[in-house]
């Protein structure tokens, strides 16, 4: 089964049409404009700042942090070491009296019980800060309560005051006289984790000892920043944003305007100055660029005057020496100098052809680029099917239209007059509109390239063209702010492929 060359041809234009989008779409998550770029890397900076910094201060505070803890601990523990050696040394039938009056009074560090079971603890997550403080309880109960012979067993652990079970398995905190043990346990609204203590004194009877951890290791908090230090970092960190946003947009508009004019000048050389402000070296850049479009202006007023007075100053004297070469009796040598003055008139209207047909001074309109296509392949399509048009529907170009058209002309032209048959696919990428233009030629050698641009220089050896076609059309194509570039196709053919920018219509 065949395929149609231009189906095949349309297929692939389409692939690389979407290869093209998922590349311009990945490529646009990257920041590209200065403004993009310097508030990211100020941003990367402050966080990488905020890093080092917070990871400094929270190592150091840490370990000030953790030497308070232990000390704290430590003092506890001997305090509930005491309070044990106290309540042993007591008498049976003295301890519950103690204990009533302890929780009659009220207000005391910790709450006491002789229990008849080890309570069952319900434990929070650990975390660093409560694995050390019971390290050290125990660690201190175990050096000081060591002689009491009567010590079986310690168990430290913590517990949150609503899960806290005193007494026996079945009593909550909360389920006791408020004078018993709310004052000494519960520090609303916080209700920081219960430390509790339970050492086995002899068969079926257990000390229980619970406590508050003293401020401010009460709620025993693991934070590396605090919410009023996140508050604080995010505030900071917007303001220096703010203020080096508006900063450097203030500074890139000079810049941004200068890109717009450079542009801009390659489709238009009658621009306003621009105005010279900004930084020091963007007055200066300013500056440069209004000089040199002043120059350039100049040299294009030259050129055309230059030109002109050429065109008017060769035409009498070349008239006359025509007539002058009537009188020459010598037919053969009337006949060479006529020759060399029809060779000299070519120049002459070669020169002035140049410098008409790469005028810069059309306006820039919208134009239909496939419309326009369609109707110059009309023209060579008019006896047989020699130009193929493949596109899809796009938006107008702004450009300037008699310019394009002669350049589009000129390379449909030169595709069918040495190639037989020519291809013309239109495609987009971005904000890029690109013209590619395959023939079935011979195409040009690689050596001689770039000498087709040249004027006057031709390969073919017929007499129709004066080899200034291709360097018009490049010169075109380089006004309108664009790139024509040719290349030889491996199976066989020349491709010339034009590259326009689009942009906006003042």
């Amino acid at each position: 089964m065949k395929i149609d060359s231009s189906t095949n041809e349309l297929n692939r234009n389409k692939f690389y049409f979407a290869y093209n989008r998922v590349l311009g779409g990945c490529a646009a998550l990257v920041p590209r404009s200065l403004v993009s770029r310097t508030l990211w890397l100020t941003l990367l900076s402050v966080i990488l700042a905020q890093l080092i910094a917070t990871t400094i201060w929270y190592t150091q505070s840490k370990d000030r942090e953790i030497e308070g803890l232990t000390s704290t601990a430590t003092s506890m523990a001997n305090n509930f070491a005491s309070t044990a050696n106290f309540f042993q040394s007591l008498p049976l039938q003295y301890r519950h009296m103690v204990l009533n009056q302890l929780r009659n009074i009220g207000g005391t560090r910790f709450f006491v019980s002789f229990n008849e079971e080890e309570i069952v603890i319900d434990s929070p997550r650990s975390g660093e800060m409560k694995n050390i403080t019971i390290d050290v309880v125990k660690e201190v109960l175990a050096q000081k309560l060591e002689k009491l012979s009567d010590v079986n067993d310690i168990k430290v652990e913590f517990s949150r005051p609503e899960n806290l079970h005193v007494l026996t398995n079945d009593t909550l905190l909360s389920d006791l006289p408020k004078s018993w043990a709310h004052y000494t346990l519960i520090l609303e609204p916080l209700n920081p984790p219960i430390l509790v203590v339970q050492i086995k004194l002899a068969e079926n009877e257990w000390l229980y000892i619970a406590a508050l951890l003293p401020a401010p290791y009460a709620l025993l908090e693991d934070e590396v920043i605090s919410n009023q230090q996140m508050f604080f970092i995010f505030f900071i960190t917007a303001l220096l944003m703010t203020f080096t946003y508006t900063m450097v947009r203030r500074q890139v508009k000079p810049l941004k305007n200068l890109a717009k004019a450079a542009n801009a000048l390659s489709t238009d050389i009658n621009q306003p100055p621009l105005i010279e402000e900004g930084a020091s070296e963007l007055v200066t850049a300013t500056r440069a660029f209004n000089r040199m479009q002043e120059s350039l202006k100049k040299h294009i007023d030259d050129r055309e005057r230059l030109f002109s007075a050429i065109s008017h100053d060769l035409k009498t004297p070349i008239t006359r020496l025509r007539i002058r070469s009537e009188l020459i009796e010598d037919d053969q040598r009337g006949l060479k100098f006529n020759r060399d003055l029809d060779e000299l008139e070519l120049m002459v209207k070669g020169a002035l052809q140049t410098v008409k047909d790469t005028d810069i001074h059309e306006n820039l309109v919208q134009v239909d680029v496939i419309d326009m296509l369609q109707s110059i392949a009309e023209q060579f399509n008019a006896h047989q099917q020699r130009v193929t048009l493949i596109s899809p529907e796009i938006e107008p170009l702004v450009c300037k239209p008699l310019a394009l058209k002669r350049c589009l002309s000129n390379l449909v032209g030169n595709g069918v007059k040495y190639g037989d048959k020519v291809t013309v696919t239109v495609t987009e990428h971005q904000k890029l509109l690109r013209i590619t233009i395959i023939d079935q030629g011979p195409g040009i050698p690689e050596s001689r390239m770039e000498d087709v641009f040249k004027p006057y220089f031709r390969l073919a050896k017929d007499s129709e063209g004066h080899g200034l076609g291709l360097g018009i059309s490049r010169s075109i194509i380089n006004s309108l702010g664009g790139q024509l570039v040719m290349c030889n196709r491996e199976e066989g053919g020349l491709q010339v492929q034009v590259d326009l920018q689009r942009a906006a219509l003042k």
